[in-house]
């Protein structure tokens, strides 16, 4: 947060209220989470994530809400096949994801509407 340029030591140095501001969530999470009161939900941290420039999951690991194994990278050599291998479906990506059956089908169709058109 400092690095990001947010005076969040002094009491009147709004660095607090700036950063919930920018992030756009409310003040109150970002003093809660500073002073280790309590954990932001996953939405807030995804912003505060995206605000100041931090990977979600380095700000999950960070937290201490989840583990490296929790979250594991894919190693350089998949993801360096990544571009010969055939495209994820979206039906295989929700059971991958563990996307219960009973939900599959919405997820799909909701996934389906960011893909790009083909043909």
């Amino acid at each position: 947060m400092r690095r990001r340029g947010y005076d969040i030591d002094s009491p009147r140095g709004g660095g607090k209220s700036k950063l919930a501001d920018d992030a756009g969530v409310h003040r109150a999470a970002v003093s809660r989470l500073l002073q280790r009161q309590s954990m932001p939900d996953l939405e807030t941290m995804r912003r505060l994530a995206g605000v100041l420039g931090v990977p979600l999951r380095d700000m999950l690991i960070r937290s201490g809400r989840l583990s490296e194994d929790d979250l594991p990278v894919a190693s350089r050599q998949q993801s360096d096949t990544a571009d010969d291998s055939p495209e994820l479906s979206p039906e295989e990506a929700a059971r991958r994801m563990g996307v219960p059956p009973e939900l599959r089908e919405v997820f799909v169709r909701v996934v389906k509407q960011f893909l790009p058109q083909r043909g």
